[in-house]
């Protein structure tokens, strides 16, 4: 429960932002800081290793809010759901331990848009997270990019994707929704 709180202030603190220091460029990275609370921690007393996902989702709320992104989606009934990520972990978060998470879009395909978080403290990466993200419509179906771009316009700059995203989000992919997906093991 205590993500949705999080949740709330990182928007609301996002919000503030805004006001004060206008919208971030769409391929800016947003910083978001953070604290290891107790609820974060698992029973080695560091971060347990799902709750990183949890608070990086807090760095992609402060980026569509920062964006402006979020006002044009909810206006046009849009939302965006993951549909994989991967995570690397290089150090432990303990407990009170303060950090930044950083949140930048890497990329898109004809499918998906790509973002990137960070776990850094002291401008050292401590984990880092792959996200690919489809973009659908509450009335439903999947939004197609040139919708998405036509509304909120092309952002420049965005760099391109390493090719072993790609060849992870190829590998990584289950078959679609209304397609079958039977449980057999090999």
């Amino acid at each position: 429960m205590n993500v949705i709180w999080r949740t709330l202030l990182v928007m609301l603190g996002a919000r503030r932002r805004v006001r004060r220091e206008g919208h971030l460029p769409p391929t800016g990275i947003g910083r978001v800081r953070l604290t290891t609370l107790p609820t974060d921690l698992d029973i080695l007393l560091h971060m347990n290793n799902g709750r990183y996902l949890s608070l990086f989702d807090l760095g992609r709320w402060d980026l569509l809010v920062r964006t402006g992104l979020f006002d044009v989606m909810k206006q046009r009934g849009w939302y965006a759901v993951v549909s994989s990520e991967t995570v690397t972990f290089r150090k432990s978060l303990e407990l009170w331990k303060r950090f930044d998470v950083e949140s930048r879009m890497i990329g898109h395909d004809d499918k998906a848009v790509y973002l990137e978080h960070r776990a850094v403290v002291d401008g050292e990466v401590y984990a880092r997270v792959i996200v690919r993200a489809r973009m659908m419509k509450r009335s439903g179906g999947t939004l197609a990019h040139d919708e998405l771009f036509a509304a909120v316009g092309y952002p420049d700059g965005i760099p391109e994707i390493d090719p072993w995203v790609h060849d992870w989000a190829a590998a990584s992919a289950l078959p679609p929704s209304r397609g079958e997906a039977p449980s057999v093991w090999n």
